[in-house]
C-alpha cells in the first residue's frame, strides 16, 4: 500500500479509502490510486483487511451445491455470483454429491476461510453442523432442499405442487401405468415429488402400482437401467415421470434404445439442456435455478445489512413447458 500510495501521490489511508470503497475520496484521486494498483498488480488481502476492519468482513460467501457439474447447481451458482460480485464479494463454491460427510467437511471449510454467510444445499434433513452456525450467528440461506428446522432461511421450488402438475398432464392424456422414477427418499426434493406424484394419482382415482415406482436413482445410468426392465416387463407403462434432470436424461437414453421415444409418454422435473431439439421435445416441469440463486443471495444480503432478521421460506414457482414428449397418448385398448 505504501508502495501503491507513493505513486499514485496520496497518503496509505487514502490508498485504503479508495480500494475499499470507502466515502470522501475525489473521483480524480481514485483514478489515479486505481491507475498505481494496476500499474503494481496490487492485490488486497482481504482476510488482513477483515481483522482491521469494524465488521470483520472477508467479503466473501460461501456456496454449497450439489455438484457443481450438474446444469441446475451451475445456473444457480452464477446468479449467486451476479449479485455477488456487483457487491464485491468473492464466492467460494463446493459440490457434496449429497454426501452427508462432504456436506460437514465442506462448510467446516468455509468457516476456516471466515466467509461472511453461506448459501447451502444439504443431504441431510437435520445438518449436525446447524448448532455450530447457529453459534457463530453466520447468515445462512438454504436453496434447493431444506432441513426439517425451524428457523431458517430456505429457497425452493414448489416441488410437490410440480410433480403433481407434470403427473396430471400425462393422465389428462390418457395415461393410466405411469411409471415414477426418482432419487432417494432420504432428499427431501425426492419425497415431495413422489408425494406429488401420488397426489395427481389420488385426485384421478387411479390406484398405486408399487412396481411402477423406482427410488433411489442418482444418476442418468441407474435410471436407463431402472426403465429398461420397466419397459420390458409384462405389462410396461404407458408414460414416465422422472422426477430429476440426470434421471430424465438416463429416461431419454432408455426410451431410445427401445425403440420406444414416440411411443411412451415422458415429462421431466426440471428442464434439460437441447430438450427442445430432441425428437420428440421433452416435456419439462422447470425450476427457475436463476431466481433461486438470486433471491438466496439477496436473502444473505438482507441478513449482513440487518434489513430483515426474520427467518423465512421462499417458494419459487415452477412451469410446464409442453414440447411433445409428454403429450403422446397411450395405445389403444391399454
Amino acid at each position: 500500500m505504501k508502495h501503491v500510495a507513493a505513486l499514485a501521490g496520496v497518503g496509505v489511508k487514502t490508498v485504503s479509502r479508495v480500494i475499499n470503497d470507502e466515502p470522501n475520496v475525489t473521483p480524480a484521486t481514485a483514478e489515479r490510486v486505481w491507475n498505481a494498483v494496476r500499474e503494481l498488480d496490487y492485490q488486497l488481502d482481504l482476510q488482513a483487511g477483515s481483522l482491521r476492519r469494524a465488521d470483520g468482513r472477508t467479503r466473501t460467501l460461501g456456496l454449497l451445491v450439489g455438484s457443481v457439474d450438474n446444469p441446475f447447481a451451475g445456473a444457480i451458482h452464477r446468479a449467486v455470483e451476479d449479485i455477488a460480485a456487483a457487491r464485491g464479494v468473492a464466492v467460494f463454491a463446493s459440490s457434496m454429491d449429497d454426501d452427508a460427510g462432504r456436506e460437514s467437511d465442506a462448510v467446516r471449510a468455509f468457516l476456516q476461510r471466515r466467509v461472511d454467510g453461506l448459501i447451502l444445499t444439504t443431504a441431510s434433513d437435520h445438518p449436525e453442523y446447524l448448532s455450530l452456525l447457529r453459534d457463530r450467528g453466520l447468515p445462512v440461506v438454504y436453496v434447493d432442499r431444506e432441513p426439517m428446522e425451524s428457523g431458517v432461511d430456505t429457497v425452493a421450488s414448489d416441488n410437490r405442487a410440480g410433480a403433481a402438475a407434470g403427473t396430471a398432464h400425462l393422465i389428462a392424456h390418457g395415461h393410466r401405468r405411469i411409471a415414477l422414477l426418482t432419487d432417494r427418499l432420504d432428499l427431501v426434493t425426492a419425497r415431495e415429488r413422489r408425494l406429488g406424484y401420488l397426489d395427481a394419482l389420488a385426485q384421478a382415482g387411479i390406484p398405486v402400482s408399487e412396481e411402477l415406482i423406482v427410488t433411489g436413482l442418482h444418476d442418468a445410468k441407474d435410471a436407463a437401467a431402472a426403465l429398461r426392465r420397466l419397459l420390458s416387463s409384462n405389462e410396461p407403462p404407458t408414460a414416465v415421470f422422472s422426477a430429476q434432470n440426470l434421471i430424465t436424461i438416463g429416461a431419454l437414453h432408455a426410451l431410445r434404445d427401445a425403440g420406444r421415444s414416440h411411443s411412451v409418454a415422458l415429462v421431466g422435473f426440471d428442464d434439460v439442456a437441447l430438450a427442445d431439439l430432441l425428437d420428440p421435445g421433452v416435456t419439462v416441469v422447470a425450476q427457475d435455478p436463476q431466481q433461486i440463486g438470486a433471491r438466496a443471495a439477496d436473502r444473505v444480503f438482507a441478513r449482513l445489512e440487518g434489513v430483515d432478521d426474520t427467518p423465512s421460506r421462499i417458494v419459487v414457482p415452477v412451469r410446464l413447458i409442453t414440447r411433445g414428449s409428454g403429450e403422446i397418448e397411450p395405445p389403444e385398448g391399454s
